[in-house]
């Protein structure tokens, strides 16, 4: 065995190898965080590309020296608590292995991890990271609900790839993933519309709507509402916190003229009448699949029963197997039945302290508020969204959480300066 110490010009040799691996590391973390946005728009297989890539991310992340920030914390530690819960209720599973019930548990807790990883980059340099992220994110969102739409109107090839059940799904699974995608950079382009004016009005209309096309067309009721109310709290926020006499005027303006547009454009789109029928069933608030004991409240009600008596869980998708045969569509009901009841009150510990720091930051920081409106009010319909739809593997719904996170933990910073509690090697 070799135990002679290296020379000067050896290690001098590694060290300088190191310095040259942060070096290209700092160079490439900014285009790759870029790409991984970009990924999170594809989700037609799993492991996703977003999975795939924020796997290569991590280590040059790593090298170039995102740190870990005190605030975005409490994240890591939820997710130490939630962790053993999770697992535990994987092991509680009948109808499936426990490999597959313990890869159900691993997706939640890998998702958890970006929402944490997020968090601790936007708080190195919020302006420039954010930038960054979300325009990727918005050019994503415009590229697949072009395709969704496009190919819901048969004006593309591969409609029976981007659509499903009669409505746009883009390159997602599902159209009630596909809709609430596209409303973060919905209301960035919204936001920018109501406080700069004329500037890049008709490239941010012009994202605004496409988005919207995309949410219309997958008709999903939920993302409807979803792009509703989170449109209002932009609108409300905006106006209370960022707007002179000036811009109120002018958002009074643009909100009639807006208003008259969306009806104008709407009564044109349902002239076409397979686009008509295909509303008018989806736009009644109470849908036959809702009502019954087998309908989605009755789903719930006994999902709410089976957890109050199984403090571990009944594992992943245990419920669908039982007397009933299909999810309960209720994020907080899923989370206890799924991952027990120490597990499910993790879950909501996340959703109760960023809706916190969100609203608390809005409030209290204006130096990051105009980042901050888009993210609080879509991560506000989420919330609600959450009670009638499965939402706990949604890749975004996580990523708003470490966006917040991070913006609010860098506004902490500026007015109680500390260092970072490590610096990556």
């Amino acid at each position: 065995m070799n135990l002679s110490v290296p020379s000067a010009a050896e290690a001098g040799h590694g060290v300088g190898l190191l310095d040259a691996l942060k070096h290209v590391s700092r160079r490439l973390l900014g285009p790759m965080i870029a790409l991984w946005m970009f990924t999170g728009g594809f989700v037609l297989i799993e492991p996703s590309p977003y999975e795939l890539m924020f796997i290569a991310v991590l280590p040059v992340a790593v090298l170039a020296g995102v740190g870990l920030h005190k605030q975005p914390q409490v994240l890591l530690y939820l997710l130490v608590f939630f962790a053993p819960f999770g697992m535990l209720g994987a092991f509680q599973v009948k109808h499936m292995t426990v490999i597959q019930g313990m890869v159900y548990v691993m997706v939640t807790i890998f998702l958890w991890l970006t929402g944490y990883f997020a968090a601790n980059y936007v708080a190195d340099n919020p302006d420039r990271n954010m930038t960054r992220m979300i325009k990727a994110y918005t050019i994503v969102a415009v590229l697949v609900s072009l395709v969704g739409t496009l190919a819901y109107l048969g004006l593309i090839p591969g409609k029976d790839i981007f659509t499903k059940f009669g409505r746009a799904k883009g390159t997602f699974e599902d159209p009630n993933v596909f809709g609430p995608f596209l409303i973060l950079p919905a209301m960035y382009a919204l936001q920018a519309i109501l406080i700069k004016g004329r500037k890049g009005f008709l490239l941010n209309a012009g994202i605004v709507g496409i988005l919207s096309a995309g949410v219309f067309f997958s008709f999903s009721r939920a993302a409807w509402g979803h792009l509703l109310v989170s449109g209002l709290l932009v609108f409300a926020f905006v106006y209370f916190f960022e707007s002179t006499k000036r811009i109120r005027s002018r958002m009074m303006f643009l909100a009639i003229v807006g208003i008259g547009i969306g009806v104008v454009g709407l009564a044109a789109i349902l002239s076409i009448a397979p686009i008509r029928d295909l509303f008018v069933q989806r736009a009644n608030l109470v849908q036959n699949y809702d009502s019954g004991e087998t309908g989605r409240f009755g789903r719930q009600a006994y999902a709410f029963e089976l957890a109050l008596t199984n403090p571990l869980g009944i594992g992943p998708l245990e419920f669908e197997n039982m007397r009933i045969t299909e999810e309960p569509h209720d994020t907080y009901v899923k989370v206890f039945l799924t991952y027990g009841w120490f597990g499910g009150l993790a879950y909501y510990i996340l959703v109760i302290l960023t809706l916190y720091r969100g609203y608390w930051a809005l409030v209290t920081q204006p130096r990051y508020r105009l980042w901050l409106i888009p993210l609080v009010a879509v991560f506000t319909f989420l919330v609600i969204e959450s009670a009638i739809i499965d939402s706990d593997h949604w890749r975004h719904y996580f990523l708003v959480v470490g966006l917040i996170w991070g913006v609010t933990a860098y506004a902490d910073q500026r007015e109680n300066p500390s260092k970072r509690l490590a610096q990556a090697a």
